[in-house]
C-alpha cells in the first residue's frame, strides 16, 4: 500500500518554513502507541548506537545528504522504519512509503513516473518488507535508482543476500540492525508511560522498573511489540492504576515466539539445533528444539534432521542412534503433536549425549573424491556376476574365494584392483571395537597373502 501525501501535509518531515513543528502534528485518534512514539530525530533512535554514533558512516551520509540507496536489515521492531522517517525529515526529501506486500508493478510505475517529473525535489522511496518484491519488481527500480530520480530505502527482516537482487544490492549501502537490548526497550517504555503528548501520560499509570524490564524481556527486542503491549495493558486498567507483575503474567501466557517458518529464523534455529547435537550439548539442543516446537515447526522436519545427524555425526560410535531416529520420525507421523514432542526430545537427547563419529561421512567423501580424481576401477573378474553362459565363458567369478570358508571370514582376497584406504574408524564409543577388529583382519590378510600359492 502506498502512502504519498502532498508537501503541505508532510511539512514536519520536509522541513518547510511555514510548517508546524513536528510535535504539533495531528495524529489519528486510533494511532498505536508505537507509531506515536516513533523517533523524530536520529538522536532519538535507541539501541542502534553502532549506526547513530556521531562519526559513523550513516550519520555522515545523512548530514551530508550525499547517499544513494540504503537497505536496513534486522528483526521486527528494531527501528528500520524510524530510520527511514528520520532520514526523510533531516534531508527534506519527498517521502513515499510502499508496503511490498500490498504493492504491484503498476503502482511502482506510477511512483517512479511522478519522481521523474519532480526531479527538483528528491524523492525518498521507502519500501517496507522489500524481500516480498519479486525479481521483476526489484528490476523495475534499477533505472531510476541508477539515475538518481529516487533514493531507495528498503527495510527487510530477511537476509538481503538471499532476497534482494544482486544489481540492486550492489547499488545500496547495507546496514544491519540488532534486536534491542532489554535496557533500551524498558527505557522507551518508561518514557511512553510518562509522555503526556504522545504517550500514555494522560492516564497517569505507573510501573516499577522491574515490571517494565520483564515486559521488555518478553518482547524479544521488538520495541513496537513492547509499546503496543504496554498500551493494551494500560488501557485495560483504570486511570492512575499501577501496572504490576500480575498484568505482565497475563501477557506472558499469550507470548508468541518469533519464528518464521521457511525463512531466516527457520534456518538459523535448525542450524543451532544441529550444531548443539553435534557438539554434545543436550541443554542447548533441548532449548532449540523447544523453540522450534513453540514456533510451529513441522515435527517431521525436525525428525528428518535427527535421522541425518544419526548417520552424519554419530555413525558407528553408537549404531542405535539411527534406528532410534527413524523410529522417532515414524512416531511423529502416527502420534502427532503434542505427544510427538516427547519422542523428539527422546531422540534429541540420545543423539546429543551419544559418542560422536563422522567416519561414515568422511569415508563417503573420500570415495567420491577417488572417483573424481582417479581412473574408474573395473570390477575384478572374481567379483563379477557369473550368471549366464557368456559371463562364465568370459571368466566372471573365476577365482572368487567364499569368505565363510575361511577363519573369521577373511580369505585374503582383494576387492579392488588397486586397494584404497577410505574408511578410518575413530576411537569413539562402539567404533573403538571396529578399530581393533580391522587391525586384526589386516594382520590375518597379510599372513594369508604371505603363504605359498596364495
Amino acid at each position: 500500500m502506498t502512502q504519498q501525501m502532498p508537501p503541505p501535509d508532510q511539512s514536519d518531515l520536509f522541513g518547510e518554513p511555514a510548517a508546524p513543528a513536528p510535535t504539533q502534528r495531528s495524529r489519528p485518534a486510533t494511532q498505536p502507541l508505537a507509531a506515536r512514539m516513533r523517533p523524530r530525530v536520529l538522536a532519538d533512535i535507541v539501541g542502534q548506537e553502532h549506526l547513530t554514533q556521531a562519526d559513523g558512516l550513516l550519520t555522515r551520509l545523512i548530514k551530508s545528504n550525499r547517499f544513494g540507496s540504503l537497505i536496513f536489515y534486522g528483526p521486527p521492531g528494531c527501528g528500520k522504519t524510524s530510520f527511514a522517517e528520520v532520514i526523510a525529515h533531516e534531508t527534506q526529501s519527498r517521502f513515499v512509503r510502499v508496503n511490498a506486500v500490498m504493492s504491484n508493478v503498476a503502482e511502482l510505475r506510477d511512483i517512479l513516473a511522478t519522481a521523474r517529473k519532480s526531479s527538483d525535489t528528491p524523492t525518498l522511496l521507502f519500501i517496507d518488507e522489500l524481500h516480498r518484491f519479486n525479481k521483476s519488481q526489484q528490476d523495475l527500480l534499477l533505472p531510476d535508482v541508477e539515475e538518481g530520480y529516487v533514493r531507495l530505502i528498503g527495510a527487510t527482516t530477511h537476509n538481503p543476500g538471499f532476497y534482494v537482487n544482486p544489481p540492486l544490492l550492489s547499488r545500496s549501502h547495507l546496514f544491519r540492525l540488532q534486536p534491542l537490548a532489554t535496557e533500551a526497550v524498558a527505557g522507551v517504555l518508561a518514557r511512553a508511560l510518562a509522555d503526556v503528548e504522545r504517550g500514555l501520560g494522560a492516564r497517569r499509570c505507573t510501573a516499577a522498573a522491574k515490571v517494565l524490564a520483564d515486559l521488555a524481556v518478553l518482547c524479544d527486542g521488538d520495541l513496537r511489540r513492547a509499546l503496543n503491549a504496554l498500551e493494551v495493558i494500560a488501557l485495560s486498567l483504570p486511570e492512575a492504576a499501577a501496572i504490576t507483575e500480575k498484568e505482565i503474567e497475563v501477557f506472558a501466557r499469550e507470548r508468541r515466539i518469533r519464528y518464521d517458518a521457511d525463512e531466516d529464523e527457520h534456518y538459523d534455529t535448525i542450524s543451532a539445533f544441529i550444531k548443539s547435537c553435534r557438539g554434545s550439548d543436550p541443554d542447548a539442543a533441548m532449548y532449540w528444539l523447544a523453540k522450534m516446537l513453540a514456533g510451529g515447526e513441522d515435527p517431521r522436519f525436525i525428525a528428518r534432521r535427527l535421522v541425518i545427524l544419526a548417520s552424519e555425526d554419530v555413525g558407528l560410535a553408537d549404531p542405535l542412534a539411527l534406528p532410534l531416529a527413524v523410529a522417532a520420525h515414524h512416531a511423529c507421523d502416527f502420534i502427532g503433536l503434542p505427544e510427538a514432542e516427547l519422542t523428539l526430545a527422546h531422540a534429541t537427547l540420545h543423539i546429543a549425549c551419544a559418542p560422536k563419529s563422522n567416519s561414515a561421512t568422511l569415508a563417503l567423501a573420500a570415495a567420491h573424491h577417488a572417483l573424481k580424481t582417479q581412473p574408474v576401477q573395473p570390477v575384478p573378474l572374481p567379483l563379477r556376476d557369473k550368471s549366464g553362459a557368456a559371463s562364465k565363458q568370459a571368466g566372471h567369478g573365476k577365482g572368487y574365494r567364499y569368505s565363510h570358508d575361511y577363519p573369521e571370514n577373511i580369505s585374503g582376497q582383494d576387492y579392488l584392483e588397486k586397494p584404497l584406504s577410505l574408511y578410518t574408524p575413530k576411537n569413539a564409543g562402539l567404533e573403538m571395537r571396529i578399530v581393533e577388529r580391522l587391525a586384526r583382519w589386516r594382520d590375518l590378510k597379510t599372513q594369508i597373502k604371505a603363504r605359498p600359492g596364495a
